[in-house]
């Protein structure tokens, strides 16, 4: 459950627990349910469903790689729940609780908390939180503009270092210019409230990925450089499209060179520079470029 992962804007990849509910247009072709359905049954999947949790040997595993982290001074950003959500209602309290303590002690680690569930996130964060633990970010799933909407006031309103958006699957075209209605922050355009966007298109996953288009990517990109704001595209998906056509691409489509020129950029926040090894290179064959914080 602990391992170097193809997520390639992170170096590995940890699950504490396992299991989850469909709550999104973005979960209807979830990689992690299809794999649940496939060796469980499907039994830690949907409401009521027993979570898993994983083996004290797995979560010990993040204890090597801080050790690793502090010696080589290197960035290593950690998905955290690649299976699961960090803000399942349905996940006991106290399996949070030692997920926070976790991050707490390795501070060499960058983990990165993506969740369809932001609306809970305020109320689920430790006691000690203050102003964010400064090795975890937050990033809020969006796939369309009803859920940006929705959803990126919520994270505006957290105190947390990094607060990013996740168009993936990018199920529809993102206009972040809108103005946040309520909160601390009412007034206020939603990009400017952002520290980094990520985009991918579909994997297929014993289903037929929907489209993605290009167009949407390249929007993003270009509202991200105005804003000022660093970007990521992970990957075209299976089935991309331009200019209402079939994009031609290998694999899932994270051959950088297969992209087009404005999406040829695997961007992060804080200037952070993730080393890419040897045998993971042809994932991503352009250099990560920085931007300054």
């Amino acid at each position: 459950m602990a391992i170097e992962t193809g997520i390639s804007y992170v170096k590995s990849s940890l699950n504490g627990w396992i299991g989850c509910t469909q709550i999104s247009p973005g979960c209807d072709a979830c990689y992690a349910m299809a794999g649940d359905l496939r060796f469980h049954g499907g039994k830690h999947w949907g409401p009521g469903a027993p979570r898993h949790r994983t083996a004290l040997s797995n979560w010990k595993k993040a204890d090597s790689w801080n050790r690793q982290a502090a010696a080589a001074g290197s960035f290593w950003p950690v998905f955290w729940n690649t299976q699961a959500d960090m803000f399942d209602n349905e996940v006991p309290d106290e399996w949070r609780a030692d997920a926070w303590s976790l991050f707490a002690r390795t501070p060499n680690l960058t983990w990165l908390l993506v969740t369809k569930r932001i609306g809970n996130a305020k109320r689920m964060l430790p006691p000690d939180w203050g102003t964010g633990y400064p090795n975890v970010w937050i990033i809020s799933t969006v796939v369309n503009q009803e859920e940006a909407e929705r959803d990126v006031p919520k994270l505006a309103d957290l105190e947390t270092v990094v607060k990013g958006i996740s168009h993936g699957p990018g199920l529809g075209a993102l206009d972040l210019s809108f103005q946040i209605g309520s909160g601390q922050h009412a007034g206020k355009r939603a990009i400017d409230m952002l520290d980094w966007i990520i985009t991918e298109g579909e994997s297929r996953q014993g289903r037929k990925p929907r489209e993605y288009k290009l167009e949407w990517a390249e929007s993003l990109a270009e509202q991200a450089s105005e804003a000022g704001v660093p970007f990521f595209m992970k990957q075209m998906g299976h089935f991309p499209t331009r200019a209402g056509e079939r994009v031609k691409f290998t694999g899932k489509g994270v051959d950088v060179g297969q992209w087009p020129k404005a999406l040829q950029r695997q961007e992060f926040p804080q200037g952070k520079i993730l080393v890419v090894e040897p045998e993971r290179a042809p994932r991503a064959v352009l250099p990560i470029i920085p931007i300054a914080a």
